[in-house]
């Protein structure tokens, strides 16, 4: 009894960023017809679903990061895009050797991404320290590499897009050997099911949510609030730089301006879709994830459909409206008290519509 109930609820926490998704591939499937085909060309795959899941997996990393800082401190990580953008030009110029194009390597891969990951983590330090050591707001805390991030990136390239053109550092970010599968979906794929065996475990999980309930009761209860905050804004920071390093990849350069831009917004929207409270607390790392490719197949339609990339925030705003506002207290009242008998007048008109009655 007690699995099934589990199930259910763990299902009802999924509608949301499920019924999403969908709604984006359907309005797909009646607008593109050829939306979901896939060729494969050259040993690899190709169609807009590939482009949507490989797209999208930078994404889906950093939302799972996110997804942890909500839900321990109740409040975002709006600094995940610069330290993104800090992680790649970290990683270029070594590779680089602090020139601004190269077409052979100066140092090893491994040793460059190592480096990129362990500035990363250094910005998490900061930001866990001021979050949960000084007890700064977490946006006002994260506000400040949001702010120098991407000038410290631009001080380390030099002002200016750093290249490298050397096919062994593109496997990152495209494809490696005979797979006909891009590499960034298997990346995200490891970050998910290591998160998601670490918060099975491990006792994380239920501390975060402890944490982001109510920080004294769990203080009371023999947590300590400031070490998980802490440890959550470090595995947001470090997972923001291994997006970073796909993102060099994927254009085997460094363009500091541009690397990450916004995706902080994207993250948060995500992590809103998947259900997830802005407040902290009950959190779903799998429902942050759809949420993230749910964005990126509503991008993907956008451009399909020929909408300019200037027009896209608006859209996304209105998404991001939307979200907020069926999370509302005020409307899920309202939705529980007329939308049974709504949906049910709803369904009853389409049967009669599609029997011919």
């Amino acid at each position: 009894m007690k699995k099934l109930s589990f199930s259910l609820s763990l299902n009802r926490e999924l509608i949301l960023p499920v019924f999403c998704l969908l709604t984006v591939l359907l309005i797909n499937l009646v607008k593109t017809p050829d939306f979901f085909d896939i060729s494969l060309t050259n040993g690899a795959y190709y169609g807009f679903i590939i482009d949507i899941i490989n797209r999208g997996s930078e994404l889906a990393i950093i939302s799972v990061g996110m997804t942890l800082a909500v839900s321990v401190s109740g409040g975002v990580d709006i600094s995940v895009g610069a330290v993104a953008a800090l992680s790649a030009a970290v990683i270029t110029n070594i590779l680089s050797g602090g020139e601004a194009a190269v077409n052979e390597l100066h140092a090893p891969i491994l040793l460059a991404i190592g480096a990129g990951l362990f500035s990363a983590l250094l910005c998490g330090i900061w930001n866990g320290f001021l979050v949960a050591r000084l007890k700064i707001q977490p946006m006002v805390a994260t506000l400040i590499l949001y702010t120098a991030g991407r000038g410290i990136a631009q001080l380390i390239c030099g002002g200016q897009i750093t290249y490298v053109r050397v096919n062994a550092y593109r496997i990152l970010g495209t494809n490696f050997g005979n797979n006909p599968l891009p590499t960034p979906i298997y990346i995200s794929i490891a970050v998910m099911i290591i998160t998601g065996l670490f918060l099975k475990f491990t006792s994380f999980g239920l501390y975060a949510k402890t944490v982001g309930i109510n920080s004294e009761a769990a203080k009371l209860a023999g947590l300590n609030p400031g070490t998980i905050k802490f440890i959550a804004y470090i595995v947001c920071a470090m997972l923001a730089g291994l997006a970073g390093a796909i993102y060099s990849s994927r254009i085997y350069s460094c363009d500091a301006n541009n690397i990450g831009l916004n995706v902080e917004v994207d993250a948060i929207l995500a992590v809103i879709l998947g259900g997830n409270q802005l407040s902290g607390g009950k959190f779903s790392i799998a429902g942050s994830v759809i949420g993230a490719y749910t964005i990126q197949a509503l991008t993907t339609s956008l451009y399909a459909f020929g909408m300019p990339s200037a027009h896209m925030p608006v859209c996304k705003a209105l998404v991001i409206a939307a979200s907020i506002s069926l999370q509302s207290p005020v409307v899920k009242r309202l939705l529980n008290k007329h939308g049974k008998k709504y949906f049910k007048t709803v369904f009853k008109t389409v049967f009669k519509e599609a029997a011919g009655v």
